[in-house]
Protein backbone atom coordinates (compact mmCIF):
# COMPACT_ATOMS: atom_id res chain seq x y z
CA UNK A 1 0.00 0.00 0.00
CA UNK A 2 3.36 2.39 1.11
CA UNK A 3 6.02 2.62 -0.93
CA UNK A 4 8.99 3.12 1.24
CA UNK A 5 12.11 4.38 -0.71
CA UNK A 6 15.30 4.77 1.99
CA UNK A 7 13.52 7.45 4.17
CA UNK A 8 11.12 8.94 2.17
CA UNK A 9 7.64 8.48 2.41
CA UNK A 10 4.74 8.40 -0.78
CA UNK A 11 1.32 7.73 -1.42
CA UNK A 12 -1.54 7.30 0.97
CA UNK A 13 -0.16 7.37 4.17
CA UNK A 14 2.73 10.20 3.24
CA UNK A 15 -0.83 12.73 1.99
CA UNK A 16 -2.56 11.97 5.05
CA UNK A 17 0.16 11.70 7.53
CA UNK A 18 0.60 15.65 8.20
CA UNK A 19 -3.15 16.16 7.93
CA UNK A 20 -4.57 13.41 10.83
CA UNK A 21 -1.76 15.48 12.82
CA UNK A 22 -3.68 18.38 12.46
CA UNK A 23 -6.58 16.65 13.32
CA UNK A 24 -4.72 14.99 16.54
CA UNK A 25 -3.42 18.77 17.66
CA UNK A 26 -7.26 19.59 16.76
CA UNK A 27 -9.03 17.48 19.05
CA UNK A 28 -6.51 17.12 21.68
CA UNK A 29 -6.66 21.34 21.69
CA UNK A 30 -10.47 21.32 22.29
CA UNK A 31 -10.33 18.62 25.00
CA UNK A 32 -7.98 20.66 26.95
CA UNK A 33 -9.27 23.94 26.50
CA UNK A 34 -12.13 22.52 28.63
CA UNK A 35 -9.31 22.62 31.78
CA UNK A 36 -9.07 26.59 31.59
CA UNK A 37 -12.12 27.69 30.79
CA UNK A 38 -12.90 25.08 33.73
CA UNK A 39 -10.45 27.56 35.84
CA UNK A 40 -11.04 31.60 34.61
CA UNK A 41 -14.46 31.27 32.82
CA UNK A 42 -16.04 28.97 35.47
CA UNK A 43 -17.50 27.17 32.53
CA UNK A 44 -17.82 24.07 32.85
CA UNK A 45 -18.69 24.74 36.48
CA UNK A 46 -16.60 23.25 38.91
CA UNK A 47 -16.67 24.09 42.49
CA UNK A 48 -12.56 23.27 42.92
CA UNK A 49 -11.96 26.52 41.45
CA UNK A 50 -14.62 28.80 42.36
CA UNK A 51 -12.45 31.07 44.40
CA UNK A 52 -9.45 31.33 41.90
CA UNK A 53 -7.29 34.24 41.77
CA UNK A 54 -5.51 34.80 38.31
CA UNK A 55 -2.26 35.60 40.10
CA UNK A 56 -1.75 32.30 41.70
CA UNK A 57 0.07 29.23 40.38
CA UNK A 58 -3.35 27.78 39.26
CA UNK A 59 -4.53 30.89 37.64
CA UNK A 60 -0.84 31.01 35.28
CA UNK A 61 -2.49 27.21 34.74
CA UNK A 62 -5.41 28.58 34.04
CA UNK A 63 -4.35 31.24 31.40
CA UNK A 64 -1.78 28.23 29.58
CA UNK A 65 -4.29 26.21 29.19
CA UNK A 66 -7.20 28.67 27.66
CA UNK A 67 -4.36 30.65 25.70
CA UNK A 68 -2.41 27.93 24.73
CA UNK A 69 -5.02 25.67 23.48
CA UNK A 70 -6.57 28.26 21.39
CA UNK A 71 -3.22 29.02 19.25
CA UNK A 72 -3.27 24.83 19.32
CA UNK A 73 -6.33 24.85 17.63
CA UNK A 74 -5.95 27.19 15.36
CA UNK A 75 -2.45 25.81 15.01
CA UNK A 76 -0.41 29.37 15.57
CA UNK A 77 2.92 29.05 17.23
CA UNK A 78 2.27 25.24 17.76
CA UNK A 79 5.92 24.55 18.91
CA UNK A 80 6.73 26.49 21.62
CA UNK A 81 3.18 26.68 22.66
CA UNK A 82 3.18 23.29 23.15
CA UNK A 83 6.73 23.10 24.83
CA UNK A 84 5.64 25.07 27.21
CA UNK A 85 1.92 23.19 28.09
CA UNK A 86 4.28 19.69 28.25
CA UNK A 87 6.23 21.57 30.83
CA UNK A 88 2.96 22.75 32.11
CA UNK A 89 1.32 19.16 33.07
CA UNK A 90 4.61 17.29 33.74
CA UNK A 91 5.28 19.86 36.62
CA UNK A 92 1.08 19.56 37.52
CA UNK A 93 1.56 15.70 37.38
CA UNK A 94 4.88 15.92 39.40
CA UNK A 95 3.41 18.65 41.92
CA UNK A 96 -0.02 17.21 42.35
CA UNK A 97 -0.13 13.44 41.59
CA UNK A 98 2.97 11.77 41.72
CA UNK A 99 2.83 12.75 45.83
CA UNK A 100 -0.09 10.29 45.86
CA UNK A 101 1.41 7.26 44.20
CA UNK A 102 3.94 6.01 41.63
CA UNK A 103 1.60 4.61 39.26
CA UNK A 104 -1.10 7.41 37.35
CA UNK A 105 -3.47 5.06 37.46
CA UNK A 106 -3.40 4.85 41.49
CA UNK A 107 -2.86 8.77 41.80
CA UNK A 108 -5.06 9.90 38.93
CA UNK A 109 -2.46 11.45 36.84
CA UNK A 110 -3.21 10.21 33.95
CA UNK A 111 -4.54 13.54 32.24
CA UNK A 112 -1.35 15.13 33.20
CA UNK A 113 0.83 12.52 32.41
CA UNK A 114 -0.88 11.78 28.97
CA UNK A 115 -1.18 15.66 27.83
CA UNK A 116 2.50 15.96 28.77
CA UNK A 117 3.71 13.24 26.51
CA UNK A 118 1.24 14.41 23.35
CA UNK A 119 2.24 18.25 23.85
CA UNK A 120 5.74 17.14 23.33
CA UNK A 121 5.38 14.98 20.60
CA UNK A 122 3.37 18.36 19.39
CA UNK A 123 6.78 20.28 19.85
CA UNK A 124 9.02 17.48 17.58
CA UNK A 125 6.09 16.82 15.07
CA UNK A 126 4.83 20.33 14.59
CA UNK A 127 1.12 21.64 13.80
CA UNK A 128 0.39 19.71 10.88
CA UNK A 129 -0.97 20.49 7.14
CA UNK A 130 -3.79 22.59 8.30
CA UNK A 131 -2.48 24.68 11.09
CA UNK A 132 -1.67 28.50 10.00
CA UNK A 133 2.57 27.55 10.79
CA UNK A 134 2.05 25.97 7.34
CA UNK A 135 -0.08 28.25 5.88
CA UNK A 136 2.88 30.68 6.96
CA UNK A 137 5.49 28.69 5.85
CA UNK A 138 4.15 28.30 2.43
CA UNK A 139 3.46 32.02 1.75
CA UNK A 140 7.30 32.64 3.02
CA UNK A 141 8.57 30.16 0.26
CA UNK A 142 6.01 31.27 -2.61
CA UNK A 143 7.48 35.15 -2.04
CA UNK A 144 11.07 33.75 -2.14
Amino acid sequence: MEERTGSEKTGFFAVWQPRVLSVLRIAVALLYIEHGTMKLLGYPPSEMFGDLELFSLMGLAGVLELFGSALLIIGLFTRPVAFILSGEMAVAYFMAHAPRGFLPIVNKGEAAAFYSVVFLYFFFAGGGEWSLDELIRRRGQIKS
